[in-house]
């Protein structure tokens, strides 16, 4: 473990048991740890989540001095970068005594993540970058938006933040105005630094070098990461998925909390923190899941992401002595083994496994799969696309009554039933 117990730590704050895995989550400039709140439930149950505030956001001082990885500090006046901040994520970890640990992070949390996974890769078990990018555009916009608002403070970015943010629909959502208010409140010293960070910040030559197992989120209404900036970061990255998010803009996870929470603990669950020594670094994503025992628990958190919790608990309390052993077997293969796998996004595995079931006529498992795959992020004109190239391969009397299970699952989805 690097010592960095000098440096001053951020604002920070623990939830979950404190001997599950170490899980730390970065937020998105001018947001607050709060921002993670849509997806906390569940993940403090299954890891001990660290959240923390970026530099004059939420409780973390703007005149904050971000400890350096190599023992130094900036001197006041001098521009932050994003290996700064970095510093400050080592020094909270060491100070809460984790060695390695899952991070995520959303855009410039999530750099600070990437950044990691390069120049620490013993420290990073596991990385998802959410609505992030290699290098956030020219430095000339970070400086002229550093310089505007400390000249005219937050408000001078207010009215133009919310279209980056969020979709139109979601913009006047309680969510959304929460947010915005979160932004207000950051202090401009603090946030001008982050812009100083990111006007510097160019991964683009390191992507190579990230042996952590990734998963990178993209919202396909991002304006300021456009899903381009997350597709060069998964071709980049050699172990890293992509997993796309109609209807959602910057904040993805704050627009589409259920379907970032699903990819998010795929992703944790088949890439555990694993004892000091058994992880594995090199580009394969494979991590370990080698027994029955870890196979069925990453199984049971996919089923219940992808399927709900509902429906694995009535699953479960049907199971019998006889039906046991099938309950077992496809928790660990299907969902253990299968789901959990990297090479392909839950969008994709959710079109597949539509096409199959309406191929084969199974029309309860196809209804169960047309809500998860609701879940997973597909919207009903994706289900029309998918049950349209299903007609042309699969037949049109099975496409026809998939069309009807479909248009009743959409209706019943869309009325919150």
């Amino acid at each position: 473990m690097t010592s960095t117990a000098a440096h001053p730590l951020p604002q920070h704050r623990e939830d979950g048991p404190a001997d599950a895995p170490p899980l730390i989550l970065g937020p998105s400039l001018g947001t607050s740890l709060a921002v993670w709140e849509p997806q906390m439930a569940a993940l403090a149950r299954q890891f001990r989540v660290v959240r923390w505030d970026l530099p004059g956001h939420g409780g973390t001082p703007y005149d904050v001095l971000p400890g350096r990885t190599d023992g130094t500090a900036p001197t006041e006046g001098t521009a932050r970068t994003v290996a700064d901040l970095a510093g400050l994520v080592l020094a909270l970890a060491d100070s809460l005594g984790i060695d390695r640990f899952a991070y995520a992070g959303i855009s410039l949390g999530g750099a600070v993540g990437a950044w990691l996974a390069v120049h620490h890769p013993e420290r990073i078990a596991s990385l998802a970058l959410v609505c992030s990018s290699a290098r956030f555009g020219e430095p000339e916009g970070w400086h002229e938006r550093a310089a505007l608002v400390r000249e005219q403070g937050m408000a001078a970015i207010a009215e133009t933040t919310p279209g980056r943010w969020f979709t139109p629909a979601f913009v006047g959502t309680p969510e959304a105005r929460g947010l915005l208010d979160g932004l207000r409140a950051v202090a401009p010293e603090g946030y001008a630094a982050c812009c100083d960070a990111l006007a510097t910040y160019d991964l683009r030559g390191d992507l190579g070098r990230i042996g952590a197992p990734t998963l990178v989120v993209a919202g396909r209404d991002d304006p300021a990461t456009p899903p381009a900036h997350a597709r060069e970061l998964a071709d980049g990255i050699p172990a890293a998925s992509l997993t796309e998010l109609a209807g959602a803009a910057h904040l993805a996870n704050a627009e589409r909390p259920a379907q970032v929470l699903a990819a998010l603990l795929g992703h944790l669950a088949a890439h555990p923190v694993a004892s000091e020594g058994t992880d594995r670094t090199d580009g394969t994503g494979d991590t370990g899941l080698t027994d029955d025992r870890t196979r069925h628990a990453a199984g049971t958190t996919v089923r219940r992401a992808v399927l709900g919790d509902a429906h694995v608990d009535r699953a479960t309390a049907r199971t019998t002595a006889f039906t046991a052993v099938f309950q077992d077997f496809i928790t660990r293969y299907a969902w253990g083994e299968i789901w959990t796998r990297p090479g392909l996004s839950r969008h994709t595995r959710s079109c597949v496994t539509i096409t199959a079931l309406v191929a084969r006529g199974h029309h309860e498992e196809l209804e169960l799969h047309l809500r998860a795959a609701l879940r997973n992020g597909l919207t009903a004109e994706d289900i029309q696309e998918v049950l349209l190239q299903s007609a042309v391969y699969c037949g049109v009397p099975a496409a026809n009554s998939a069309f009807a299970l479909a248009d009743r699952v959409i209706a019943e989805h869309r009325e919150g039933k």
